[in-house]
């Protein structure tokens, strides 16, 4: 009876899930494929990571989806990458939106799965790719992204991890 009682009580104890690890609203992320460090903004409002890419063009090698680019912005430099698709995203445009439109524009947009280093922590991450020179921080971190760092957000702090060392 007494073990009936301390496995009832061991069933009872609540699951103890560990506490985010508090990033800023900024961060440096290490892309080691690239072999590039982005300053990044965390953006718990987008799903999905997206990394500044332009000359976009997806081909088919030995019957997967590949697609070819080049980093976006102003120090990008010309090196053509290449890498596996693991999806095409649709990408909901709500800046585009108005009362006359029944649903936003919507933008498909091919994403590869790539390995980022938060401070000391690597994790494989979904990142779409899009222009996104015309934004201040070329890799965009969402909320994914997040849950798989165990992240949390203070927007009033910036750069809050050490630099990556993965």
């Amino acid at each position: 009876m007494k073990l009936l009682f301390a496995s009832l009580a061991l069933v009872a104890l609540p699951v103890m899930a560990a506490e985010p690890t508090l990033y800023g609203r900024y961060e440096y992320i290490q892309l080691p494929e690239i072999g590039e460090t982005f300053k990044a903004k965390m953006d718990t409002g987008a799903l999905t990571a997206s990394l500044s890419a332009r000359d976009i063009e997806t081909f088919t090698r030995d019957g997967d989806d590949w697609v070819r680019f080049r980093l976006g912005g102003k120090d990008a430099g010309n090196k053509v990458y290449e890498h596996k698709v693991s999806r095409i995203s649709k990408i909901k445009s709500r800046a585009d939106e108005d009362d006359d439109k029944d649903e936003p524009a919507v933008a498909k947009r091919p994403v590869v799965d790539l390995e980022m280093c938060l401070g000391n922590v690597k994790r494989t991450v979904e990142v779409n790719l899009t222009d996104r020179s015309s934004f201040n921080y070329p890799l965009l971190i969402g909320a994914k992204a997040l849950r798989e760092f165990g992240a949390a957000v203070n927007p009033a702090r910036r750069y809050t991890a050490d630099k990556p060392d993965c």
